[in-house]
This record gives structure tokens, sequence and C-alpha cells, in this order.
């Protein structure tokens, strides 16, 4: 299982999923109307590091983080 998390204002609880890419990951949260909005905004992180491709190999026990604009710092 791999664990999503989404921070800032995206207001969503975290999410337990079996998915193998991030590819897969986007398909899901297309789906809903809360997280769609956010996709082409976000940053997204796979175990605290910044990722650029969708491709991008998840494995057991990853978390991948969400990370709008507006967390800056």
């Amino acid at each position: 299982m791999v664990k999503v998390e989404f921070l800032g204002p995206i207001n969503k609880d975290s999410l337990d999923l079996d998915i193998s890419n991030l590819n897969e990951l986007s398909t899901i949260l297309k789906e809903e109307e809360e997280t769609s909005k956010w996709l082409e905004s976000c940053a997204i992180a796979v175990n605290d590091t910044l990722v650029s491709t969708k491709d991008f190999v998840l494995n057991d026990g990853d978390k991948v983080s969400l990370l709008p604009p507006v967390c800056g710092g």
C-alpha cells in the first residue's frame, strides 16, 4: 500500500491505495471533484523528494504528498 497525503488547503484525509505508479494515482484523483482541480497546480513528492514524472514507480510503504503552490516555505 502507498500512503497519499494532501497538504495545505486541499482539505482531504490521507488515503492508503494499492497503486504502482503516479499515473494510477492521477487517474483515481481525477475522478474526485475535490482533488481533480488541484492536480494541475500541485507538486508531487514521493518519500519527501520531489518527482516530475507520472511514470515514477511506487513501492509498498511509499508516501506520496500533494503539495499545492500555497504551501510555500
